[in-house]
C-alpha cells in the first residue's frame, strides 16, 4: 500500500500519495477530493485510506507508444499532437493553450492515468477551474478532453469516455454589444480621414468579421458585376509562444464563403483606393513591400494592416472622441441589430453574415427581433377580442 497524506489547498482537501518508481525516482501524485476543508476531515481521510488501498502506481512508460497505463497528462500532450494536421492554426492555438497552461499541470500533480481516470476527477476538475475562470472558457476544457478521450475510446485505449459522465458547466447567456443608427453615423462622422475609416465602413455596413475585413483581396470584387465575394481570411495567433499571422482561403465556416451585392458608394471608394495604392507603390519603387500586393488593406508603403493594428486603433478611435465602447466585433452586431430593426427576415440575416446554421443567429440576437415581437402582438389582438369595459372587481 502506498503511502499518503492530506493536504489543504484553495479550501479544498487534496490527497497527496507517495511512492518510489523501478528506476528510483519518487513520485507524489494529487488527487482531488472534492470536498470543502471545513466540516469533511473524517469523510476526506476515508477517501485517503481507501485511495491508500486501491493505489496502483503506474507502470514504466513505454516511450513513443499510446497505452492504457500512460499518465493521463502526457495522453493529452500525444493527442495535441496527433490532432495538429487536422486543424486550423487558430483552433490548434486554442487546444495548446486549454491543455498546456490549463489541463496538463493540474493532472500532471495527481499521477493519474489514462485508464484509471473517474468522472468524479473531471468534474473535481471543473470545479477547480470555475473558481477563477469563466464557464464558457470551462466550456471549451470540456469539449478538448471530450474530443481527446472519444480518440482513446476509438483506438481501444479505455472502454467508455468518461466525460459523457460528467456534468458539464452551463455557459452564460452572451448578449452581443451593439451601436443604433445614430451612434453609427456618430462614428462614421469621426473616422472620417483615419487609416481605419474604410476598414470601419465595411465591417458595420456588411457585417464582417475582423479576419474576414482584413482578407478581401482585389480578385474578390467585381466591378463589373457588382459583387463582392468573401472567401480569404486574414488573422493572427500564438503557437507555442510565436506570434503567427494566419492567411488563408477559407472562412470560418463553409456558410461564411458568400457573395454580396457591392453598393455603388463601396464600388466608387474601392475605385479610387485602388488609384491610390498603385500611386504609392509607383513613388515608393523598391521600398513598397510587394508581399501582400492584392488585399485591399494595405499601409502607404505596402504593409498589410494588421489585425491587432485594427483592434488597437479601434479602441483608441472611440476612447479620443468619447463614444461609447464597444469592440470592433460589435460592429457586426451592430449591423444585424439594424437589419432586424427594419424588418428584416432572420433567414436573410444568417446568410448576409455568414453564420452556419439560423439558430446561432436566432441564439444571438433573438433579444432584439421586435418586429417579429410585434407582429405576434398584433396577430393575437386581431385574434382574440377581448371583452370591452372594466374587469370586475373580485378583491
Amino acid at each position: 500500500m502506498v503511502a499518503g497524506r492530506l493536504q489543504e489547498k484553495n479550501g479544498y482537501f487534496y490527497m497527496v500519495l507517495s511512492y518510489t518508481t523501478a528506476d528510483g525516482k519518487r513520485k507524489q501524485p494529487w488527487v482531488a477530493t472534492g470536498l470543502p476543508v471545513k466540516g469533511n476531515k473524517k469523510k476526506a481521510e476515508q477517501m485517503l485510506r481507501d485511495l491508500r488501498k486501491s493505489y496502483v502506481p503506474p507502470k514504466a512508460e513505454r516511450k513513443g507508444e499510446l497505452h492504457p497505463d500512460m499518465l493521463f497528462s502526457d495522453y493529452m500532450l500525444y493527442w495535441l499532437k496527433i490532432i495538429r494536421p487536422s486543424v486550423q492554426e487558430t483552433t490548434w492555438s486554442s487546444y495548446c493553450f486549454n491543455i498546456k497552461d490549463h489541463i496538463v499541470p493540474y493532472f500532471e500533480q495527481t499521477g493519474m492515468t489514462l485508464a484509471g481516470l473517474q468522472p468524479r476527477q473531471i468534474q473535481s476538475y471543473y470545479l477547480h477551474e470555475l473558481e477563477t475562470l469563466k464557464a464558457t472558457t470551462v466550456l471549451r476544457m470540456h469539449a478538448n478532453l471530450h474530443k481527446a478521450l472519444k480518440y482513446a475510446v476509438r483506438l481501444e485505449l479505455i472502454p467508455g469516455n468518461p466525460v459523457d459522465k460528467v456534468e458539464r458547466p452551463k455557459p452564460e447567456k452572451y448578449i452581443a454589444g451593439y451601436y443604433n443608427a445614430e451612434e453609427m453615423e456618430e462614428l462614421f462622422e469621426v473616422a472620417k480621414g483615419h487609416r481605419l475609416e474604410l476598414i470601419i465602413q465595411f465591417a458595420a455596413f456588411y457585417g464582417l468579421r475582423r479576419g474576414e475585413v482584413l482578407g478581401l483581396r482585389w480578385e474578390a470584387v467585381d466591378f463589373e458585376a457588382n459583387t463582392l465575394t468573401i472567401r480569404h481570411i486574414v488573422t493572427s495567433t500564438n503557437i507555442e509562444g510565436k506570434h503567427i499571422l494566419v492567411q488563408a482561403d477559407r472562412a470560418k465556416t463553409k456558410s461564411s464563403l458568400r457573395t454580396l451585392p457591392l453598393v455603388e458608394t463601396f464600388a466608387q471608394r474601392l475605385k479610387a483606393l485602388k488609384e491610390q495604392q498603385a500611386y504609392n507603390e509607383k513613388v515608393c519603387g523598391n521600398c513598397y513591400n510587394r508581399k501582400y500586393k492584392g488585399y485591399i488593406f494595405v499601409n502607404e508603403m505596402g504593409d498589410l494592416i494588421m489585425p491587432n493594428t485594427v483592434t488597437e486603433g479601434f479602441a483608441k478611435l472611440l476612447a479620443d472622441n468619447g463614444l461609447r465602447k464597444i469592440r470592433f466585433h460589435d460592429l457586426r452586431h451592430s449591423c444585424a441589430s439594424l437589419l432586424l430593426k427594419h424588418g428584416v427576415p432572420m433567414k436573410q440575416i444568417q446568410e448576409w453574415l455568414g453564420h452556419s446554421d439560423i439558430s446561432t443567429t436566432a441564439n444571438i440576437y433573438a433579444h432584439l427581433d421586435s418586429q417579429s415581437k410585434q407582429l405576434s402582438a398584433e396577430t393575437m389582438a386581431n385574434t382574440l377580442i377581448l371583452p370591452e369595459g372594466e374587469p370586475l372587481k373580485q378583491w
